[in-house]
Protein backbone atom coordinates (compact mmCIF):
# COMPACT_ATOMS: atom_id res chain seq x y z
CA UNK A 1 0.00 0.00 0.00
CA UNK A 2 1.38 3.40 -0.99
CA UNK A 3 -0.33 5.48 1.71
CA UNK A 4 -0.12 5.24 5.49
CA UNK A 5 -3.02 3.82 7.50
CA UNK A 6 -3.40 7.01 9.49
CA UNK A 7 -4.04 9.17 6.42
CA UNK A 8 -6.77 6.76 5.31
CA UNK A 9 -8.89 7.61 8.38
CA UNK A 10 -8.83 11.30 7.53
CA UNK A 11 -11.73 12.97 5.70
CA UNK A 12 -11.48 16.12 3.60
CA UNK A 13 -12.79 19.23 5.33
CA UNK A 14 -16.42 19.52 4.22
CA UNK A 15 -16.51 23.29 4.73
CA UNK A 16 -13.50 23.79 2.48
CA UNK A 17 -14.94 21.38 -0.11
CA UNK A 18 -18.27 23.25 -0.26
CA UNK A 19 -16.56 26.65 -0.46
CA UNK A 20 -14.36 25.40 -3.30
CA UNK A 21 -17.36 24.05 -5.20
CA UNK A 22 -19.19 27.38 -4.83
CA UNK A 23 -16.16 29.26 -6.12
CA UNK A 24 -15.94 26.94 -9.14
CA UNK A 25 -19.60 27.58 -9.96
CA UNK A 26 -19.12 31.34 -9.62
CA UNK A 27 -16.09 31.16 -11.92
CA UNK A 28 -18.29 29.38 -14.45
CA UNK A 29 -20.63 32.40 -14.49
CA UNK A 30 -23.36 31.17 -12.13
CA UNK A 31 -24.91 33.63 -9.67
CA UNK A 32 -24.03 31.63 -6.57
CA UNK A 33 -24.57 33.14 -3.13
CA UNK A 34 -22.15 31.49 -0.74
CA UNK A 35 -23.00 31.11 2.92
CA UNK A 36 -20.27 28.53 3.43
CA UNK A 37 -17.26 30.68 4.27
CA UNK A 38 -15.80 30.57 7.77
CA UNK A 39 -14.06 33.93 7.50
CA UNK A 40 -15.05 37.58 8.03
CA UNK A 41 -15.90 39.51 4.88
CA UNK A 42 -14.12 42.60 6.27
CA UNK A 43 -10.65 43.63 5.19
CA UNK A 44 -7.71 43.43 7.57
CA UNK A 45 -7.47 46.72 9.55
CA UNK A 46 -5.01 49.31 8.26
CA UNK A 47 -3.03 49.43 11.51
CA UNK A 48 -2.12 45.77 10.98
CA UNK A 49 -1.18 46.30 7.34
CA UNK A 50 0.94 49.31 8.26
CA UNK A 51 2.81 47.31 10.91
CA UNK A 52 3.76 44.75 8.26
CA UNK A 53 4.86 47.43 5.80
CA UNK A 54 7.06 49.00 8.45
CA UNK A 55 8.51 45.62 9.45
CA UNK A 56 9.35 44.83 5.83
CA UNK A 57 11.05 48.18 5.41
CA UNK A 58 13.15 47.36 8.48
CA UNK A 59 14.34 43.97 7.27
CA UNK A 60 11.76 41.66 8.87
CA UNK A 61 12.49 38.59 6.81
CA UNK A 62 14.73 36.36 8.90
CA UNK A 63 14.05 33.23 10.92
CA UNK A 64 12.65 33.82 14.38
CA UNK A 65 12.69 31.57 17.45
CA UNK A 66 10.33 28.61 16.96
CA UNK A 67 7.67 29.84 19.44
CA UNK A 68 7.74 33.38 18.00
CA UNK A 69 9.60 36.63 18.49
CA UNK A 70 9.95 37.96 22.04
CA UNK A 71 7.77 40.90 20.98
CA UNK A 72 4.84 38.83 19.72
CA UNK A 73 4.97 36.45 22.71
CA UNK A 74 4.93 39.42 25.08
CA UNK A 75 1.99 40.90 23.13
CA UNK A 76 0.03 37.65 23.47
CA UNK A 77 0.75 37.50 27.20
CA UNK A 78 -0.42 41.11 27.53
CA UNK A 79 -3.60 40.37 25.59
CA UNK A 80 -4.42 37.29 27.69
CA UNK A 81 -3.97 39.25 30.91
CA UNK A 82 -5.92 42.31 29.69
CA UNK A 83 -8.82 40.52 28.03
CA UNK A 84 -9.07 37.23 29.91
CA UNK A 85 -7.34 37.71 33.29
CA UNK A 86 -4.92 34.90 32.45
CA UNK A 87 -1.34 35.09 33.70
CA UNK A 88 0.67 33.22 31.11
CA UNK A 89 4.39 33.88 30.80
CA UNK A 90 5.83 34.38 27.30
CA UNK A 91 7.63 31.02 27.57
CA UNK A 92 4.24 29.33 28.09
CA UNK A 93 3.02 30.53 24.67
CA UNK A 94 3.78 29.32 21.15
CA UNK A 95 2.60 30.81 17.87
CA UNK A 96 1.31 28.49 15.14
CA UNK A 97 0.13 28.59 11.53
CA UNK A 98 -3.47 29.25 12.54
CA UNK A 99 -5.42 27.69 15.41
CA UNK A 100 -5.87 24.50 13.37
CA UNK A 101 -2.10 24.05 13.50
CA UNK A 102 -2.18 24.71 17.26
CA UNK A 103 -4.67 21.87 17.64
CA UNK A 104 -2.71 19.54 15.38
CA UNK A 105 0.47 20.12 17.40
CA UNK A 106 -1.39 19.73 20.67
CA UNK A 107 -3.18 16.48 19.83
CA UNK A 108 0.03 15.07 18.36
CA UNK A 109 1.77 15.67 21.69
CA UNK A 110 -0.88 14.42 24.13
CA UNK A 111 -2.59 11.46 22.45
CA UNK A 112 -1.50 7.84 22.56
CA UNK A 113 -3.28 5.10 20.60
CA UNK A 114 -6.73 4.51 22.08
CA UNK A 115 -6.88 7.66 24.20
CA UNK A 116 -10.34 9.22 24.20
CA UNK A 117 -11.20 12.86 23.60
CA UNK A 118 -14.69 14.08 24.50
CA UNK A 119 -16.07 16.34 21.77
CA UNK A 120 -19.55 17.92 21.85
CA UNK A 121 -21.67 17.56 18.73
CA UNK A 122 -22.22 19.62 16.64
CA UNK A 123 -18.49 20.25 16.41
CA UNK A 124 -16.07 22.10 14.19
CA UNK A 125 -15.28 19.62 11.44
CA UNK A 126 -11.55 19.22 12.19
CA UNK A 127 -11.69 18.24 15.88
CA UNK A 128 -12.51 14.53 15.47
CA UNK A 129 -10.44 14.21 12.29
CA UNK A 130 -7.24 15.42 13.96
CA UNK A 131 -7.89 13.19 16.99
CA UNK A 132 -8.30 10.16 14.72
CA UNK A 133 -5.19 11.02 12.74
CA UNK A 134 -3.19 11.12 15.97
CA UNK A 135 -4.44 7.66 16.96
CA UNK A 136 -7.07 8.77 19.43
CA UNK A 137 -10.77 7.99 19.68
CA UNK A 138 -13.26 10.86 19.46
CA UNK A 139 -16.09 10.39 21.96
CA UNK A 140 -18.93 12.40 20.46
CA UNK A 141 -21.52 13.69 22.93
CA UNK A 142 -24.63 15.09 21.26
CA UNK A 143 -25.92 18.38 22.63
CA UNK A 144 -29.37 19.90 22.19
CA UNK A 145 -31.05 23.06 20.97
CA UNK A 146 -32.59 23.48 24.43
CA UNK A 147 -29.12 24.27 25.82
CA UNK A 148 -27.95 26.17 22.74
CA UNK A 149 -25.88 23.13 21.77
CA UNK A 150 -23.55 23.38 24.77
CA UNK A 151 -21.99 20.45 26.61
CA UNK A 152 -23.19 20.13 30.21
CA UNK A 153 -21.20 19.06 33.23
CA UNK A 154 -23.46 16.00 33.66
CA UNK A 155 -22.87 14.94 30.06
CA UNK A 156 -19.12 15.17 30.60
CA UNK A 157 -19.38 13.17 33.83
CA UNK A 158 -21.28 10.41 32.01
CA UNK A 159 -18.81 10.32 29.11
CA UNK A 160 -15.61 10.07 31.18
CA UNK A 161 -13.84 6.71 31.17
CA UNK A 162 -10.37 5.61 32.32
CA UNK A 163 -9.21 6.32 28.76
CA UNK A 164 -10.38 9.95 28.70
CA UNK A 165 -7.42 12.19 27.90
CA UNK A 166 -9.08 15.51 27.13
CA UNK A 167 -12.27 17.47 26.56
CA UNK A 168 -12.75 20.00 23.78
CA UNK A 169 -14.68 23.20 24.47
CA UNK A 170 -15.37 25.76 21.74
CA UNK A 171 -16.80 29.08 22.94
CA UNK A 172 -18.24 30.85 21.02
CA UNK A 173 -18.79 27.76 18.95
CA UNK A 174 -18.68 26.87 15.30
CA UNK A 175 -21.26 25.99 13.95
CA UNK A 176 -23.81 27.04 16.60
CA UNK A 177 -22.58 30.23 18.23
CA UNK A 178 -23.07 28.87 21.75
CA UNK A 179 -21.17 30.71 24.50
CA UNK A 180 -20.40 29.06 27.84
CA UNK A 181 -21.30 31.12 30.89
CA UNK A 182 -19.13 31.39 33.99
CA UNK A 183 -21.56 29.18 35.91
CA UNK A 184 -21.50 26.49 33.20
CA UNK A 185 -17.70 26.47 33.12
CA UNK A 186 -17.55 26.30 36.92
CA UNK A 187 -19.78 23.21 36.88
CA UNK A 188 -17.53 21.58 34.27
CA UNK A 189 -14.49 22.45 36.39
CA UNK A 190 -16.02 20.75 39.44
CA UNK A 191 -16.57 17.52 37.48
CA UNK A 192 -12.92 17.45 36.45
CA UNK A 193 -11.40 18.16 39.87
CA UNK A 194 -9.10 15.37 41.02
CA UNK A 195 -8.57 14.01 37.49
CA UNK A 196 -5.71 14.47 35.02
CA UNK A 197 -8.09 15.23 32.13
CA UNK A 198 -7.04 18.18 29.99
CA UNK A 199 -9.39 20.89 28.75
CA UNK A 200 -8.73 22.18 25.24
CA UNK A 201 -10.47 25.53 25.01
CA UNK A 202 -10.81 26.88 21.47
CA UNK A 203 -11.58 30.59 21.88
CA UNK A 204 -10.96 31.80 18.32
CA UNK A 205 -14.30 33.72 18.18
CA UNK A 206 -14.01 35.29 21.65
CA UNK A 207 -14.40 38.94 20.58
CA UNK A 208 -17.51 38.10 18.55
CA UNK A 209 -19.71 37.55 21.60
CA UNK A 210 -23.07 39.34 21.53
CA UNK A 211 -24.83 38.71 24.84
CA UNK A 212 -22.83 39.23 27.98
CA UNK A 213 -19.15 38.89 28.81
CA UNK A 214 -16.88 36.25 27.32
CA UNK A 215 -15.29 34.00 29.96
CA UNK A 216 -12.09 32.06 29.25
CA UNK A 217 -12.16 28.48 30.54
CA UNK A 218 -8.71 28.78 32.13
CA UNK A 219 -9.84 31.80 34.16
CA UNK A 220 -12.46 29.86 36.15
CA UNK A 221 -10.15 28.51 38.87
CA UNK A 222 -6.55 27.57 39.62
CA UNK A 223 -7.42 23.97 38.88
CA UNK A 224 -8.90 24.83 35.48
CA UNK A 225 -5.91 27.05 34.68
CA UNK A 226 -3.52 24.17 35.31
CA UNK A 227 -5.44 21.70 33.12
CA UNK A 228 -6.57 24.03 30.31
CA UNK A 229 -4.75 24.65 27.05
CA UNK A 230 -5.98 27.93 25.58
CA UNK A 231 -6.22 28.01 21.77
CA UNK A 232 -6.74 31.32 19.98
CA UNK A 233 -5.70 33.39 16.99
CA UNK A 234 -6.57 36.34 14.78
CA UNK A 235 -8.28 34.72 11.79
CA UNK A 236 -11.78 35.63 12.93
CA UNK A 237 -11.54 38.52 15.39
CA UNK A 238 -8.68 40.25 13.60
CA UNK A 239 -10.12 39.76 10.11
CA UNK A 240 -6.85 37.99 9.25
CA UNK A 241 -7.89 34.52 8.01
CA UNK A 242 -5.33 34.21 5.24
CA UNK A 243 -2.51 35.42 7.47
CA UNK A 244 -2.64 32.15 9.45
CA UNK A 245 -1.83 33.42 12.92
CA UNK A 246 -2.75 31.16 15.81
CA UNK A 247 -1.33 30.43 19.23
CA UNK A 248 -1.65 28.13 22.20
CA UNK A 249 -0.95 28.88 25.85
CA UNK A 250 -0.45 26.37 28.64
CA UNK A 251 1.01 26.30 32.14
CA UNK A 252 2.19 22.71 31.58
CA UNK A 253 5.93 23.05 30.94
CA UNK A 254 6.36 19.47 29.73
CA UNK A 255 3.68 19.99 27.10
CA UNK A 256 5.11 23.32 25.97
CA UNK A 257 8.54 21.76 25.48
CA UNK A 258 7.00 18.92 23.48
CA UNK A 259 5.08 21.27 21.19
CA UNK A 260 8.15 23.41 20.59
CA UNK A 261 10.14 20.28 19.77
CA UNK A 262 7.50 19.08 17.29
CA UNK A 263 7.22 22.48 15.63
CA UNK A 264 11.01 22.75 15.38
CA UNK A 265 10.93 19.66 13.16
CA UNK A 266 7.93 20.70 11.06
CA UNK A 267 7.19 24.36 10.32
CA UNK A 268 9.83 25.92 12.61
CA UNK A 269 8.73 29.52 13.23
CA UNK A 270 5.60 30.89 11.60
CA UNK A 271 6.04 33.75 9.14
CA UNK A 272 8.10 36.57 10.66
CA UNK A 273 6.03 39.07 8.70
CA UNK A 274 2.75 37.73 10.08
CA UNK A 275 4.12 37.94 13.61
CA UNK A 276 4.91 41.62 13.10
CA UNK A 277 1.40 42.29 11.84
CA UNK A 278 -0.19 40.45 14.75
CA UNK A 279 1.33 42.66 17.44
CA UNK A 280 -0.94 45.74 17.03
CA UNK A 281 -4.01 43.48 16.83
CA UNK A 282 -3.01 41.72 20.06
CA UNK A 283 -2.32 45.03 21.81
CA UNK A 284 -5.83 46.31 21.02
CA UNK A 285 -4.92 48.81 18.32
CA UNK A 286 -7.55 47.34 15.98
CA UNK A 287 -10.31 47.12 18.61
CA UNK A 288 -12.38 49.89 16.98
CA UNK A 289 -12.37 47.89 13.73
CA UNK A 290 -13.43 44.76 15.61
CA UNK A 291 -16.29 46.61 17.32
CA UNK A 292 -17.51 47.90 13.96
CA UNK A 293 -17.35 44.39 12.49
CA UNK A 294 -19.19 43.05 15.53
CA UNK A 295 -21.99 45.64 15.15
CA UNK A 296 -22.52 44.56 11.55
CA UNK A 297 -22.61 40.91 12.53
CA UNK A 298 -25.27 41.64 15.13
CA UNK A 299 -27.38 43.47 12.53
CA UNK A 300 -27.09 40.56 10.11
CA UNK A 301 -27.71 37.95 12.81
CA UNK A 302 -30.90 39.65 13.99
CA UNK A 303 -32.22 39.91 10.45
CA UNK A 304 -31.31 36.36 9.48
CA UNK A 305 -32.68 34.68 12.62
CA UNK A 306 -36.09 36.28 12.12
CA UNK A 307 -36.11 35.62 8.38
CA UNK A 308 -35.22 31.94 8.81
CA UNK A 309 -37.74 31.40 11.59
CA UNK A 310 -40.41 32.95 9.34
CA UNK A 311 -39.86 30.14 6.80
CA UNK A 312 -42.30 27.29 7.39
CA UNK A 313 -40.56 24.06 8.50
CA UNK A 314 -37.22 25.74 9.21
CA UNK A 315 -36.06 26.99 12.60
CA UNK A 316 -32.90 28.32 14.19
CA UNK A 317 -31.68 29.07 17.70
CA UNK A 318 -30.32 32.61 17.95
CA UNK A 319 -26.52 32.38 18.35
CA UNK A 320 -24.79 34.30 21.15
CA UNK A 321 -21.49 34.52 19.29
CA UNK A 322 -19.47 33.79 16.12
CA UNK A 323 -21.14 34.39 12.73
CA UNK A 324 -23.11 31.26 11.94
CA UNK A 325 -26.68 29.98 12.04
CA UNK A 326 -27.21 26.25 12.60
CA UNK A 327 -30.60 25.74 11.00
CA UNK A 328 -32.96 22.85 11.71
CA UNK A 329 -34.27 21.41 8.41
CA UNK A 330 -35.55 18.05 9.70
CA UNK A 331 -39.15 18.85 8.72
CA UNK A 332 -38.05 19.56 5.15
CA UNK A 333 -35.29 17.01 4.60
CA UNK A 334 -33.51 15.14 7.41
CA UNK A 335 -30.64 14.23 5.05
CA UNK A 336 -28.59 17.42 5.34
CA UNK A 337 -26.18 16.45 2.58
CA UNK A 338 -29.03 15.96 0.13
CA UNK A 339 -30.68 19.20 1.27
CA UNK A 340 -27.50 21.26 0.76
CA UNK A 341 -26.59 19.65 -2.54
CA UNK A 342 -30.00 20.37 -4.02
CA UNK A 343 -30.03 23.88 -2.52
CA UNK A 344 -26.75 24.60 -4.30
CA UNK A 345 -27.79 23.02 -7.59
CA UNK A 346 -31.33 24.38 -7.80
CA UNK A 347 -31.22 27.66 -5.83
CA UNK A 348 -27.52 28.50 -6.23
CA UNK A 349 -27.02 28.93 -2.48
CA UNK A 350 -23.97 27.32 -0.87
CA UNK A 351 -24.37 26.13 2.72
CA UNK A 352 -22.73 23.38 4.77
CA UNK A 353 -24.62 20.20 5.75
CA UNK A 354 -24.92 19.47 9.45
CA UNK A 355 -23.68 15.92 8.99
CA UNK A 356 -20.20 17.39 8.53
CA UNK A 357 -20.49 18.83 12.05
CA UNK A 358 -21.72 15.55 13.50
CA UNK A 359 -25.43 16.36 13.52
CA UNK A 360 -27.66 15.53 10.57
CA UNK A 361 -30.94 17.34 9.95
CA UNK A 362 -29.29 20.76 10.16
CA UNK A 363 -27.29 23.03 7.88
CA UNK A 364 -24.93 25.90 8.58
CA UNK A 365 -25.25 29.38 7.15
CA UNK A 366 -22.48 31.94 7.60
CA UNK A 367 -23.66 35.54 7.89
CA UNK A 368 -20.16 36.82 7.17
CA UNK A 369 -21.41 38.47 4.01
CA UNK A 370 -23.11 41.75 3.11
CA UNK A 371 -26.73 42.25 4.17
CA UNK A 372 -28.02 42.39 0.60
CA UNK A 373 -26.51 38.98 -0.20
CA UNK A 374 -27.92 37.63 3.05
CA UNK A 375 -31.42 38.82 2.15
CA UNK A 376 -31.28 37.47 -1.39
CA UNK A 377 -29.87 34.14 -0.23
CA UNK A 378 -32.54 33.63 2.42
CA UNK A 379 -35.23 34.52 -0.13
CA UNK A 380 -33.86 31.74 -2.34
CA UNK A 381 -33.83 29.32 0.60
CA UNK A 382 -37.47 30.18 1.36
CA UNK A 383 -38.50 29.55 -2.25
CA UNK A 384 -36.49 26.31 -2.35
CA UNK A 385 -38.10 25.00 0.85
CA UNK A 386 -41.57 25.99 -0.34
CA UNK A 387 -41.21 23.88 -3.49
CA UNK A 388 -39.10 21.06 -2.03
CA UNK A 389 -40.20 17.52 -2.79
CA UNK A 390 -38.68 14.58 -0.94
Amino acid sequence: MLLSKRISVLSESLTIAISSKAKEMKAAGLDVISFSAGEPDFDTPEVIKNAVKSALDNGCGKYTPVPGTPEVLEAIATKLKRDNNLNYKPNQIITNVGAKHSLFNLFSCIINHGDEVIIPSPYWVSYPEIVKYCGGTPVIVETSEDNKFKLTANQIKSAITPKTRAIVLNSPSNPCGGVYSKAELEEIGKVLEGSDILVISDEIYEKLTYNGEFIAAAAISDDMFKRTITINGLSKCGAMPGWRFGYMASSIDELNKAVRKLQSQSTSNISSIVQAGAIPALLGEADANIEYMKSKFIERRDYAVKAINDIENLSVVCPDGAFYLFINCKNVEPDSMKFCQELLEKALVATVPGVGFGMDGYFRVSFACDLDSLKRGIERIAEFVKNYKK
